[in-house]
C-alpha cells in the first residue's frame, strides 16, 4: 500500500472506551492519515486477535498475548497502547460459591487475549479456560454459571453491581511480580506497508489522541455509541485508567514492559519459540 491512497486502509479497534476515546478524531474524520483513505471497523478485542492472524486488517489494535506470536509479521507502534500502573484484568466470582461437585469452570475473554496469558502466568493449577464473549462473562458469573470469571473493560467498575465479588486485580499481581506497568493492547501494523504509510499511521493516531483531549465531550459521543456501560462516569473512569503518557508514546519503560511480558509468557511455556515483537522505527 502506498501513499496514493489508491486502496483504503483497513484499520480495526475494539469497541472499548479507551479506544473510542482514542480514535475520536480518526472515526469522525477531525484527524485523516495524509494521502490515505481509512476503512474502520470497530468490533470486540478477540475479533481483532482473530483479524490480525488471518490477515484481515493494514493496522488493528490487538492483544499483546496475540502479537507475541504474529511477531514476525507485526509492527508495534509507539503511539494507541493501553498499559495499566497497578490495574489490569479482574478475577471475579459469584457471591456465593457454586454447589460442591459442580466441574470447575473458569471463564475469560479470549484465547489470544492478554488477560487470561496473565492468568495462565499466575495459576498454572486452575483449569483450561473457556473463552466467552467479554459481556457474557458477568452474566453467567452472576447466575452461578461458572466459579471464575476473568473480567475486562468496563466490567471493572461496575461488577459490583452485579452481585459479584473480586478476588483479584492481575495489574497488582504483575506490578508485584515484576515492578513494571501492564501491557494490555497495541496498535500493530503489517510488516508488508511502507515504512511512510506507517509513520503516517502512528502520526495519525497521536493526533487523534490529542484531538479527543482536547474535545472531551465530543469523545464522549463517541465513546457512548459503542459502550457496554453507559454510564459517563465510567466511561471517563476508564480512560483516565489507560489513556496515559504511555498511550502518547511508550517510551523504555513501556517497551521494557513489553520485553518483560513477553519473555515471562516465553519462559512459562505460553508462547512458542520464535520472532520478538519489535517496535517501529527501532
Amino acid at each position: 500500500m502506498s501513499m496514493s491512497g489508491e486502496a483504503p486502509l483497513r484499520l480495526g479497534i475494539s469497541t472499548c472506551p479507551n479506544d473510542t476515546f482514542a480514535f475520536h478524531g480518526l472515526l469522525t474524520g477531525a484527524v485523516e492519515v495524509p494521502g490515505v483513505a481509512l476503512e474502520i471497523e470497530l468490533m470486540d478485542v478477540e475479533e481483532l486477535n482473530a483479524g490480525l492472524a488471518a490477515g484481515r486488517f493494514d493496522v488493528a489494535k490487538g492483544s499483546f498475548h496475540a502479537a507475541f506470536s504474529l511477531a514476525g509479521e507485526l509492527w508495534l507502534l509507539r503511539t494507541g497502547a493501553a498499559l495499566g500502573f497497578d490495574n489490569g484484568p479482574l478475577v471475579l466470582a459469584p457471591a456465593e460459591p457454586r454447589p460442591a461437585g459442580c466441574p470447575r469452570r473458569v471463564l475469560g475473554p479470549g484465547r489470544w487475549t492478554t488477560a487470561q496469558l496473565l492468568f495462565r502466568l499466575f495459576h498454572q493449577e486452575e483449569p483450561e479456560i473457556e473463552p466467552i464473549v467479554f459481556s457474557e462473562i458477568l452474566p453467567e458469573l452472576a447466575a452461578g454459571r461458572a466459579d471464575l470469571g476473568i473480567c475486562i473493560h468496563e466490567g471493572r467498575f461496575t461488577y459490583a453491581d452485579h452481585g459479584l465479588r473480586a478476588l483479584e486485580d492481575l495489574g497488582e499481581s504483575w506490578r508485584a511480580r515484576t515492578g513494571r506497568p501492564l501491557p494490555l493492547g497495541g496498535i500493530f501494523a503489517r510488516r508488508r506497508l511502507s515504512r511512510e504509510v506507517v509513520a503516517g499511521v502512528e502520526g495519525a493516531v497521536r493526533a487523534s489522541i490529542a484531538h479527543a483531549r482536547a474535545h472531551p465531550e465530543e469523545a464522549l459521543v463517541s465513546m457512548r455509541r459503542h459502550a457496554q456501560e453507559q454510564s459517563d462516569e465510567v466511561l471517563r473512569a476508564h480512560v483516565e485508567l489507560y489513556v496515559n503518557e504511555h498511550t502518547d508514546e511508550l517510551g523504555p519503560e513501556g517497551v521494557a514492559a513489553i520485553a518483560a511480558l513477553e519473555e515471562q509468557a516465553r519462559r512459562a511455556g505460553i508462547l512458542t519459540p520464535g520472532a520478538r515483537l519489535e517496535v517501529f522505527g527501532g
